[in-house]
């Protein structure tokens, strides 16, 4: 994987494709064990910047069509760390497989079956990715013919952005919305995580010159 930078830097640089990612939790949002093989990670793109109502093929990985707006990812450099919102659609669209039986879900829909393993939970402390990466380096399946127009493909993406769900702000009929944070960035987290010891390193609780 690099950072396409030289495909940024041309005079009509190619497309930004914006694509999620949302991993559940063994034994918080599914069973432990996944006795019946439910999916743990769901892929979605937008639609942004790339005239397609299909799904998107990366890496052979298919990003399903589902409307999302994320927002708040800039850093102000004002020493804050960004909390991002995602909203999105709860008008059905969730392709999931279960028990060898496929079915089309709400976001509602999601909450509801994850609340089942874990009461009141609504996907908290699932992780959330954004990826971003330019058109030409979709898989060629996307395309008539199969064969990339905008060069040719590859796993080459910007730096992902990886954060966990902290909170819903808001669910209704039409959407779902999500407070988003950086794993540094989480309430009663303390560092450092592990406690060293002097069964770790001898000189812990001496001085040494």
């Amino acid at each position: 994987m690099a950072i396409p930078v030289s495909e940024l830097q041309k005079i009509n640089p190619n497309s930004i494709i914006e694509l999620f990612e949302l991993e559940l939790v063994e034994g918080l949002h599914y069973a432990t064990g996944n006795p019946t093989n439910v999916p743990t990670i769901f892929r979605f793109h937008a639609g942004g910047n790339i005239d397609t109502y299909a799904e998107i093929v990366w890496q052979s990985n298919s990003y399903q069509r589902l409307p999302i707006v994320a927002e708040g990812y800039e850093f102000t450099g004002q020493g804050s760390i960004p909390r991002p919102t995602l909203t999105m659609s709860n008008l059905g669209g969730i392709t999931r497989s279960a028990s060898g039986s496929t079915s089309v879900i709400r976001v509602s829909d999601l909450l509801i079956l994850t609340n089942l393993v874990t009461a009141h939970n609504d996907l908290l402390d699932a992780k959330v990715t954004r990826r971003t990466l330019t058109a030409d380096a979709l898989d060629a399946s996307n395309f008539t013919g199969n064969t990339n127009p905008f060069g040719t493909p590859s796993s080459d993406e910007f730096p992902k952005e990886i954060h966990t769900i902290d909170r819903k702000i808001q669910e209704s009929r039409d959407i779902v919305s999500f407070e988003l944070v950086a794993t540094n960035d989480m309430q009663n987290k303390r560092l450092p995580a592990r406690q060293v010891t002097r069964k770790d390193f001898e000189g812990v609780g001496t001085f040494i010159n």
